[in-house]
């Protein structure tokens, strides 16, 4: 069995559009969350959303390349990038040794919407459509770009895409596969037809405050803000790290993954399918039940997550549930669906490695199903042995990941 650590961070966020920017944002509690400006806000109920702002994709990407590889795509290849730099592991490792590990809850959906208005109004359909839209071309164009031709696993989980990458990420070298995996998430679904579709299934909030829109764990929820981006983490194998001089963030020692097998959209209330998921990452990481500990928790903002989270979180760890620091980051980017693992899960090393622990924003009301500690409006100093980071998607799915210094 072989011990793994994080060794390059890369992001695109609603708060920043690198993992430095993002980070400083997040700890002063400075939200990427408002109204709409990719499309005018009267095409939808649901206005408030969590956009990138300020990206250029010609710092990653060749501008005539551009054109070829939807949002999701660029965003991927950005945060990716960033993630190989910040390892400094190019011309590190052999390429058959190297795998890439990167998913998406929905892929191209912009590119799949415009080239549907193109064949309504008897327009050519471009040749670039069918590997713009296919969920798996953002893994496939990060391989090719790092010369990467280990493992490569796409991994589609709805909202938990990015946590179950980076733990498939951390087995498939745990067992020998893989020296190293860029791994991580990436999403650009803020457009009228996702924000109608999930308005329909009744997820969104229609708060137009954008203060008092992403309120997780707090008794005003009332649905999640839909945002965007990507995350990648580069996981190494410890020694393959040590010998070449490596930064390393953090160990990752624990995964669990399992599933609800309950309902299409909503969590089971009894939240065991969770808890069962938790407690496997805890008892792989090899958590003593003593250890201060960080979640850094799925915290939707919608009425059904939150509680049936603080029920998992009660579940798995007892009473130390009640000791542990929590919060949702989301409060802040808004829920950015396949990235939103990869992006928490560098909260959660971030958190682990300075000693502090990001706030839940906009927290005002105690919800009484939601009675732990979820670091409310300020960031605070705690020096934790063991962070987690939790997701849960559409279907059931339930993931978690453990990190230690």
């Amino acid at each position: 069995m072989k011990r793994v650590v994080v060794t390059g961070v890369g992001a695109v966020t609603p708060v920043g559009n690198n993992v430095e920017t993002a980070w400083e944002s997040l700890i002063n509690g400075k939200s990427g969350i408002g109204i709409v400006t990719r499309y005018d806000p009267s095409l939808t109920k649901a206005k408030v959303v969590a956009e990138v702002k300020g990206f250029d994709p010609t710092q990653y990407i060749e501008k005539r390349e551009c054109r070829k590889l939807d949002l999701y795509c660029q965003y991927a290849i950005a945060a990716a990038t960033q993630a190989v730099e910040d390892s400094g592991i190019k011309d590190k490792i052999e390429p058959e040794r190297f795998g890439c590990y990167v998913g998406s809850g929905v892929g191209g959906i912009i590119t799949f919407y415009d080239q549907c208005e193109n064949m309504f109004t008897d327009k050519n359909i471009s040749p670039f459509f069918i590997p713009m839209m296919i969920s798996n071309i953002a893994a496939g164009n990060i391989a090719i770009k790092f010369n990467a031709k280990g493992p490569c696993l796409p991994v589609v989980t709805a909202c938990s895409t990015s946590t179950h990458a980076i733990g498939e990420a951390f087995h498939a070298i745990k067992y020998g596969l893989a020296d190293a995996v860029i791994a991580g998430g990436t999403e650009a679904a803020i457009h009228p037809l996702t924000i109608k579709g999930f308005t329909s299934c009744k997820a969104l909030t229609m708060s137009d405050d954008p203060e008092n829109a992403s309120i997780p764990f707090d008794k005003r929820r009332n649905g999640f803000v839909l945002g965007e981006g990507a995350g990648a983490v580069i996981l190494e194998e410890y020694e393959h790290a040590v010998a070449r001089g490596a930064n390393i963030y953090a160990e990752i020692c624990g995964y669990g993954n399992t599933c609800d097998a309950h309902h299409v959209t909503a969590p089971d209330p009894e939240a065991q399918g969770a808890a069962r998921c938790i407690k496997l990452a805890l008892d792989e990481a090899g958590y003593k039940g003593t250890e201060e500990i960080y979640i850094n928790a799925h915290g939707t903002s919608t009425p059904m997550n939150d509680s049936t989270e603080t029920k998992a979180f009660k579940i798995a760890l007892g009473e130390q549930a009640y000791k542990a620091h929590i919060s949702s980051t989301k409060s802040m980017t808004g829920h950015m669906l396949g990235a939103t693992g990869a992006v928490e899960a560098i909260a959660a090393v971030m958190a682990l490695k300075t000693g502090t622990i990001p706030p839940t924003m906009g927290y005002k009301e105690p919800d009484p199903e939601c009675d732990l500690d979820y670091t409310p409006n300020k960031a605070v100093k705690a020096d934790v042995d063991m962070a987690l980071s939790t997701t849960f998607g559409f279907g059931g799915h339930n993931a978690c990941i453990a990190f230690r210094k």
